[in-house]
């Protein structure tokens, strides 16, 4: 099992959210509100414009799936979120050792 986790725009929410479920079984994500910017170094010049919006809502979005559903997260994630400028966020990807519904105590698989 894995989780993809992104970090996006609150304006591409409501688009994420109907693009992951297209996905046949698709197994369901937990979004929250986060913060962020992006690294100094990765822009070649910034403006007042840049430095003033700087720091921003995001969202954290987290969604646990088997191995094979991966690169299909992943590239939904992408194609829903990109807009081509600094600030779209990140995608990466986790291994998962365990986990355990609350519900019941039962493992999943």
């Amino acid at each position: 099992m894995k989780e993809v986790r992104a970090i996006i725009r609150p304006n591409r929410r409501d688009r994420l959210r109907e693009a992951l479920r297209a996905i046949p079984n698709f197994p369901g994500m937990s979004m929250f509100s986060a913060q962020g910017f992006t690294a100094p170094a990765s822009i070649d010049k910034r403006s007042v414009r840049d430095e003033l919006t700087d720091f921003t809502e995001k969202y954290m979005v987290c969604v646990l799936c088997p191995d094979d559903m991966v690169e299909t997260i992943r590239n939904v994630i992408v194609a829903s979120c990109g807009t081509g400028n600094f600030g779209d966020g990140l995608v990466w990807v986790l291994d998962v050792a365990s986990v355990h519904r609350v519900r019941n105590g039962e493992p999943m698989a």
